[in-house]
């Protein structure tokens, strides 16, 4: 059994993550924008779960949200699901937040959630600005997903992967997404509880449990560095240079 969170949980591919997960078990912390939106998983808090609330748009929420997960107890996996397709908080919530939370919440297995609109991104760290108003985003999943790819090769105690869910009916995507919604949770589910040899090979980018290839940018190692110093420019937080999962 597994302790297991999973960010962006009260709906759509986060929710189905979370209850799955549940179902086979494992002891799952859901998180919520705000007290408000717990009602969305008030079913799987009472089947089990345990919540923390913070709004990932705010850095000190983001702040907040880390010291409530690592009062909880020692997570054995973290996936980075939360994610918005516009707006001024985009890069906020899809690239700083799971950043900040990567360096603050130890986990040996970490997943983030990217999108093959990833390659359309361009691999310019001087599109994290001040006011997160350059980045689109395609680049925004094309930085989360080098930064997966980072943490691999940073800390090869740990495994780190990206999947690709596909374009499925959530709030987020849509009601014209064409992809089957059944099975958008599934690859992440699977990666963060799995003994299988081919997932527990740290550093890659999956869709529908198949291996796929991403952008060259995300194993430049050198546009790895130059993010990660972006990063931790803009956040005031930076990621260890040791592995520090238990």
């Amino acid at each position: 059994m597994a302790r297991i969170l999973v960010t962006g949980s009260t709906d759509g591919v986060g929710r189905a993550t979370a209850a799955s997960l549940l179902d086979d078990g494992h002891d799952v912390v859901v998180h919520a924008r705000n007290q408000q939106r717990l009602g969305a998983v008030e079913e799987l808090i009472a089947r089990g779960a345990v919540s923390v609330v913070g709004d990932l748009a705010d850095a000190d929420e983001v702040e907040g949200v880390a010291e409530q997960a690592n009062q909880i107890g020692a997570f054995d996996a973290v996936i980075h699901n939360a994610g918005v397709i516009d707006g001024p908080d985009m890069l906020q919530v899809n690239m700083l937040a799971p950043y900040v939370l990567t360096a603050q919440i130890p986990a040996p297995r970490l997943v983030y959630l990217s999108s093959s609109m990833h390659r359309g991104g361009h691999a310019e760290v001087s599109r994290i600005d001040e006011n997160g108003t350059r980045a689109s985003y395609s680049d925004s999943k094309l930085f989360v997903t080098a930064l997966m790819a980072a943490v691999a090769r940073r800390w090869p105690g740990r495994v780190a992967h990206a999947v690709d869910p596909g374009w499925v009916p959530t709030r987020m995507g849509g009601p014209s997404a064409s992809d089957d919604l059944a099975l958008a949770h599934v690859t992440q589910a699977w990666l963060v509880t799995t003994e299988d040899p081919e997932a527990l090979v740290s550093g890659r980018y999956w869709h529908h449990q198949r291996v796929e290839q991403p952008h060259p940018a995300v194993h430049d190692e050198g546009f790895q560095d130059d993010l990660l110093a972006a990063l931790a420019e803009h956040t005031g937080v930076e990621l260890p240079n040791t592995d520090q999962s238990a």
